[in-house]
């Protein structure tokens, strides 16, 4: 049995390598047009600065089905990516 509590569709979930270098957002496509199927959009990002005063640095966006995205999320904590609190804003 698969568990999927990690990723309710309510909410942005932030995850961060164990290097503390890079973050990751995982949030609903609100605007998907799909009748079938739910999205969810990847958001990558490079920390340059210090963490929390400064943005990372977008580097890339994915579109990919819901339960794809949570297998990349169950993949990255199995590889050590820990939860953290959101590190830009939706600007």
């Amino acid at each position: 049995m698969r568990r999927h509590k990690v990723l309710r569709l309510k909410e942005d979930f932030w995850l961060i390598n164990s290097n503390r270098s890079r973050v990751k957002r995982f949030t609903k496509n609100k605007q998907n047009k799909d009748k079938f199927f739910e999205y969810m959009f990847i958001d990558s990002g490079k920390i340059v600065g210090v963490l929390g005063r400064e943005a990372p640095l977008m580097t890339t966006r994915e579109e990919l089905k819901v339960d794809t995205a949570r297998d990349v999320w169950e993949k990255l904590i199995a590889q050590g990516w820990r939860r953290t609190k959101p590190v830009w804003d939706e600007s």
